[in-house]
């Protein structure tokens, strides 16, 4: 039995944790249409052992008891990835579309979908409005880049906005974007929905461990998936009182100008939201540096998280952000390996850690008693 030293770290199983990523994405979960990998989830966490809950709308949690309830903490990653709806149907039959989560047109185009009508699915492509060189010639190259410039291509007899009517297709369609996964022998993993499937995958791999081992952690662990994160509402109504800290897995933005990579841990200092927590991220810090987890630290300017939603509900929970590199985040997306299993030691080095700060076992505690303190800044000399 594990039983929580830091100097012997729980056993990740990579085969695992990149089977089950292959799994979710092969499941097409847009935000709004998540029943199917919500489905998945708690059966896997089932077959692991624990006993999912689900909310009314399909978050779900799971608690993995601790040697206390008080102070507990929670692990949040989403299950919803980017999509698009059906915003209008054109005369010619064609589908006008806009955007589920925040992405680009131009990852759009090309793009291999399933329209998921009331009733059926279609099978389709999404095309820029000029898609053919023999007929547009150099105006193909000139079109803007944008959602009103791009249409969804149904492989259907339909050439009238009537036929397509008739095949049951209305405004309010999800449309659930093809993933196209390449595993590659040098660990490298393309696809889309690496956001976050690649998250969830991590933490089911360390609840695996966990189990395997039958490894004990101090507190109580909450392990939350949630179902709208890409449209903002992540973790605003999973949260329960009991819980004192949350770490969210999510992708880190590599790309020019971040310090981000593709290998190793990327911990956010902070997002669009602000700063994460000080002690919290520091642990972390300070838990890579202990068990040789490689590391950087990174700024995300245009992102937000589960973390996010939760404080905006009013949530008082320290929150720290821990993330796998990710190359063109919320278009074409490639990560390695080496990041996914650097991320998953990190996490499962953290539920099985000592307690640091007793005083958040109450959400409200009189007096400076047991609060934390930070560097002291000294004051300019006179």
């Amino acid at each position: 039995m594990h039983s929580g030293d830091l100097t012997a770290p729980l056993v990740i199983d990579e085969t695992y944790l990149l089977q089950q990523l292959k799994q979710l994405l092969s499941i097409p979960s847009p935000t709004g249409y998540t029943d199917q990998i919500v489905r998945h989830c708690a059966l896997e966490l089932e077959r692991l052992g624990l006993v999912p809950e689900l909310t009314r709308r399909g978050a779900v949690r799971t608690v993995r008891q601790g040697s206390r309830r008080r102070a507990a903490r929670s692990i949040v990653t989403h299950l919803d990835t980017l999509g698009a709806q059906v915003k209008n149907i054109r005369e010619n039959g064609r589908l006008q579309l806009v955007p589920v989560g925040h992405w680009s047109a131009r990852f759009a185009e090309g793009a291999r979908v399933t329209l998921i009508s009331e009733t059926d699915s279609f099978r389709g492509t999404i095309l820029p409005l000029k898609a053919s060189g023999h007929t547009f010639n150099d105006e193909i190259d000139t079109l803007p880049v944008g959602w009103d410039h791009i249409e969804l291509r149904v492989d259907a007899r339909t050439s009238t906005k009537a036929d397509s009517l008739a095949l049951g297709i209305d405004v309010g369609d999800y449309v659930a974007i093809d993933p196209q996964p390449e595993f590659l022998e040098n660990g490298f993993i393309n696809s889309r929905h690496l956001d976050n499937k690649a998250g969830v995958a991590i933490a089911l791999s360390v609840i695996e461990a966990l189990e395997r081992e039958q490894a004990q952690t101090p507190v109580d662990i909450h392990w939350l998936f949630t179902i709208a994160e890409e449209v903002g509402v992540g973790a605003a109504a999973i949260m329960t009182p009991e819980i004192a800290s949350m770490v969210t897995i999510d992708n880190g933005t590599t790309a020019p100008g971040q310090n981000s990579q593709e290998f190793g841990v990327t911990i956010s200092m902070a997002d669009q939201s602000g700063p994460f927590d000080y002690h919290l991220t520091k642990k972390l810090v300070g838990l890579c540096r202990t068990h040789g987890i490689p590391f950087q630290k990174d700024i995300f300017r245009y992102y937000r998280s589960d973390s996010a939603s939760a404080i905006e509900a009013g949530h008082d929970v320290r929150t720290a952000l821990v993330t796998f590199g990710v190359d063109a985040s919320h278009g074409y997306e490639r990560i390695h390996v080496d990041a996914l299993m650097s991320v998953a030691r990190l996490v499962a080095s953290y539920v099985v850690s000592p307690v640091e700060i007793e005083r958040d076992a109450k959400e409200v505690a009189p007096g400076l008693d047991g609060f934390t303190r930070q560097l002291p800044i000294a004051g300019p000399t006179k």
